[in-house]
């Protein structure tokens, strides 16, 4: 049952046919459903009038009884004939059927003579046009072909193969097409074998390759190729894209030609044919497409439906063949023609109903069609209309308050108003469709409603429906009425100060501005009343620069966005110039070629910088080197006298010990007690050195040697402090033993600091 109304539908529908002229047709047509039911038939979409030519029967078959071609006056029986069916429930229409004349043309292509050497292979064409297809028989010698001789190879179109050639193949042949129209016969065409087998090597060559067909599914195809050589070649398919050619329903015809049977649109493609050398790479090829079309059928029919008043009905249809079918709708049997509240979406496969009332009520079909057939589905629509539903509400009024707001008010309906528990209002955009509306629930004591969140300068309609626990009411009448418009918001300003007469002004273009034509620029000083303006600038621009300004006084800028509608709300900035003179005067501008070389200076200054840092460490590092090795010699000196016997002064080497540049006498005279050696210090230096013990003993007897002068003070000092003066000889007077040191003389000797 799917497709079909069980109010109304088809069980038998006309098809495609070809008529013998002069002889009776008849169209099949039947229908089931809710009678009375009446059965019409149409031709090339005209009404056929019952007559003694064509008549329709009792089980509302078409009956022409002498089919022509062309008649006297000119007419003709060939045409698509359709069927209709109509109750008091609807009309349905039926699919198209084609009706065509039997008929034969001439042969268009005749058999030639042929000479073959033997073991050739020899091949006779011949074709003709009619309908239907004629079918083509070969004779040789005015007998029919031997078709169980495998040699030998008849094709559908009217093709002949003869592989492996003998001296008997020799005669005459022609060929003979028959249908239902007529029979006729090729003219005749000799074929002549002629001397033995040759055994010259000849390459592979393609006599005749694969034609282009365009078939429909379930049909035959045959995909022809002769080849010829020597060695025989072989003769093998494939496909161009790969895919493989499959074994169900693939049949070799004679020695290379692909048959295959019950065609399905996968069968579509481009077929290669290959003729190899034996054993060889050597090879020819020819190839052809074959296209498969498929009729449309129906993957989903249209449902019978039943909705209440008000709402909306959806069918849907979806077919498939190849080519794509082309989808028509038909409301009772015409074509439907698309509205505001009649949509058609999907390539045709949705059919949407909106605010469904009872004129709605009918019974839709869908008609599915592409070159290889059509087909149709049919549904009906059921408008549920309870009685004693109210009237459509009365008065609908709608006033414009403000560019976003519109207040709609109406009044109760005039009949059966009782039952109302209250009103719809439905609201769309007058350029949307109708699928775009939306609606507000209204209390059933309401008779107004302010609607808010609208466009400015838009057009909306609006109508109300009266609503019962048992349906709808009818819409009310449609009023239509627009927005105000509405000026632009307040832009977004920014001042930069430039120098001290320019200021800059610079805003954000902003879609929340809304429509705007441009922009308005003021500006004044803050003590005076006059604004200077308005400057007027487009609405792709940014920034605009104030000039010749007093840097002395406080300015006011002003900035708004106009539109036909009016101005909109000014942004204000103030700005004062006088800070940057001031800040201008402290610090003056910058040379900035002088600050680059200044820069360049600098940069020199720290590169020179490092290299000195550099220098003085490796100084540093020699220094303490040094150092290192003074403090050696200075321990190994002291080590000697200390282990060396006193022996008189004048004895002596003249040259002594100093430190931080002073005599010993100098010393002596400073501290007569002496200071104690820092033994720690002499430790750190000089780990386990056979001078610590001689260390130890001189300053057990330091006292005494301070006392005759016969001994070197020696102290602690850091290393930055230490030197050696190398002193010339100076002969001292005696002193006796025991008496105090007298005031040393001027030694006036040159000193050599190491």
């Amino acid at each position: 049952d799917l497709g079909r109304s069980s109010e109304l539908a088809f069980v038998v529908e006309p098809s495609d046919d070809i008529a013998v002229q002069e002889q009776p047709l008849i169209l099949y047509c039947q229908v089931e459903g809710i009678q009375p039911i009446t059965i019409t038939w149409r031709k090339n979409g005209v009404m056929i009038a019952d007559s003694e030519n064509a008549f329709v029967l009792a089980n509302g078959s078409l009956y022409v009884s002498r089919f022509q071609r062309v008649r006297g006056d000119g007419s003709s029986d060939e045409g698509e004939y359709d069927c209709m069916a109509q109750n008091h429930y609807g009309l349905l229409v039926s699919r198209k059927a084609k009706i065509q004349a039997a008929t034969m043309s001439d042969f268009h292509i005749h058999p030639q003579n042929a000479v073959v050497e033997e073991g050739g292979v020899a091949r006779f064409q011949c074709q003709i046009h009619g309908l239907p297809e004629p079918v083509i028989l070969w004779h040789k010698n005015s007998m029919p072909v031997n078709t169980d001789n495998e040699r030998y190879t008849l094709l559908p179109k009217g093709v002949l193969q003869i592989t492996g050639l003998r001296a008997e193949d020799s005669g005459i042949f022609h060929c003979v097409a028959t249908n239902i129209a007529n029979v006729k016969f090729s003219r005749e065409a000799r074929l002549t074998v002629s001397g033995s087998r040759s055994s010259v090597y000849k390459d592979p060559m393609i006599l005749v390759g694969p034609e282009n067909l365009t078939l429909t599914v379930h049909q035959t195809a045959v995909l022809e190729c002769i080849a010829t050589g020597n060695p025989r070649p072989i003769v093998s398919w494939s496909r161009l894209d790969g895919r493989p050619i499959g074994v169900e329903g693939i049949q070799v015809l004679g020695t290379g030609n692909l048959m295959i049977s019950d065609l399905t649109v996968q069968h579509s493609g481009i077929y290669v044919c290959a003729a190899n050398k034996p054993g060889t790479r050597v090879r020819r090829t020819a190839q052809g497409s074959l296209v498969v079309q498929a009729p449309a059928e129906f993957v989903q029919h249209p449902q019978s439906i039943s909705r209440p008043v008000g709402t909306t009905a959806i069918f849907t249809c979806v077919a498939q063949g190849e080519p794509p079918p082309q989808i028509t709708w038909l409301r009772n049997g015409q074509i439907l023609e698309t509205s505001d509240h009649i949509k058609l979406k999907n390539n045709n496969s949705t059919l949407s109903i909106y605010g469904i009332n009872q004129a709605d009520e009918a019974i839709y079909q869908c008609l599915a069609e592409n070159s290889a057939g059509s087909t149709q589905a049919s549904a009906r629509l059921t408008v549920l209309w309870a009685d004693g539903l109210p009237s459509p509400p009365q008065a609908v009024r709608a006033e414009t308050v403000s560019a976003t707001t519109i207040q709609v008010s109406w009044e109760k309906p005039l009949q059966n108003t009782k039952e109302i528990i209250g009103y719809v209002l439905h609201i769309r955009k007058a350029a949307d469709p109708v699928e775009m509306e939306y609606q507000e629930a209204v209390s059933k004591s309401t008779f107004q409603q302010l609607v808010t969140d609208l466009e400015p300068s838009t057009s909306y309609s609006f109508y109300i429906k009266a609503y019962t626990s048992r349906g709808a009411s009818k819409a009310s009448e449609v009023t239509v009425v627009s927005t105000l418009g509405e000026v632009p918001a307040m832009p977004s300003l920014f001042i930069k100060v430039i120098n001290s007469t320019t200021v800059q002004a610079t805003w954000e273009p902003s879609i929340k501005l809304g429509q705007h034509e441009g922009f308005k620029l003021y500006y004044r000083k803050v003590h005076l009343s006059q604004y200077t303006g308005p400057v007027l600038l487009a609405s792709n621009v940014t920034a605009y620069n104030i000039t010749h300004l007093d840097a002395s006084v406080v300015y006011e800028v002003k900035l708004l966005a106009y539109n036909q509608h009016g101005d909109g709300n000014s942004t204000v900035r103030f700005v004062s110039l006088r800070e940057t003179v001031e800040r201008t005067v402290l610090n003056p501008p910058c040379d900035c070629m002088k600050d680059e070389q200044n820069n360049k200076t600098s940069t020199t200054g720290i590169i020179i910088g490092i290299h000195i840092g550099v220098t003085c460490i490796i100084f540093c590092i020699l220094f303490l080197m040094f150092g290192y090795r003074g403090r050696l010699l200075m321990c190994k000196n002291v080590q000697e006298q200390l282990s060396t016997p006193q022996i008189p002064r004048s004895q002596r080497s003249a040259t002594g010990l100093v430190l931080n540049g002073a005599t010993r006498r100098d010393r002596d005279d400073r501290d007569l007690n002496g200071k104690q050696l820092d033994m720690n210090e002499l430790e750190r230096l000089f780990p386990a050195s056979p001078c610590q013990e001689q260390h130890e003993k001189g300053i057990m007897s330091a006292h005494s040697l301070s006392a005759a002068h016969d001994e070197t003070q020696i102290s602690t000092l850091p290393l930055d402090e230490f030197s050696i003066i190398e002193e010339q000889p100076d002969p001292l007077p005696k002193i006796p033993h025991g008496s105090s040191p007298a005031a040393p003389a001027p030694d006036h000797s040159p000193a050599i600091e190491g």
